[in-house]
C-alpha cells in the first residue's frame, strides 16, 4: 500500500466531477469529489480507478501518481471524460 496523489490542473476554474475507486487490501472505497482546477487529492491505497468530467469549458490535465507509477491525461469541452487507473 502507499499514498496515491491526484493533481488536476489545466485552465484555472474549470469545474469537474470525479468519482475514485481506491483499493486497499482489498476493499474497494469509492470516493466523489466535485470542484475547479486546480485541485488536489491525496489517498492511501493499493490501487486506483477514476473517471473525471468537465462540467464546464476549459481545459483539465489529470495526473496520477503512485510510487514509481504515473498517468497523465488532459481533455478539453464540456462534458468531456478522462477515464485513470494506476497500480
Amino acid at each position: 500500500m502507499g499514498q496515491i496523489q491526484i493533481e488536476i490542473n489545466g485552465t484555472p476554474g474549470t469545474a469537474f466531477s470525479a468519482q475514485w475507486q481506491v483499493n486497499r487490501d482489498g476493499d474497494i472505497q469509492t470516493y466523489q469529489e466535485n470542484g475547479l482546477a486546480p485541485r488536489h487529492y491525496a489517498y492511501e491505497g493499493d490501487a486506483i480507478q477514476g473517471r473525471i468530467q468537465s462540467l464546464s469549458e476549459g481545459r483539465l490535465e489529470v495526473s496520477v501518481n503512485k510510487g514509481g507509477n504515473r498517468s497523465h491525461s488532459s481533455t478539453q469541452g464540456k462534458g468531456s471524460t478522462l477515464n485513470i487507473s494506476v497500480r
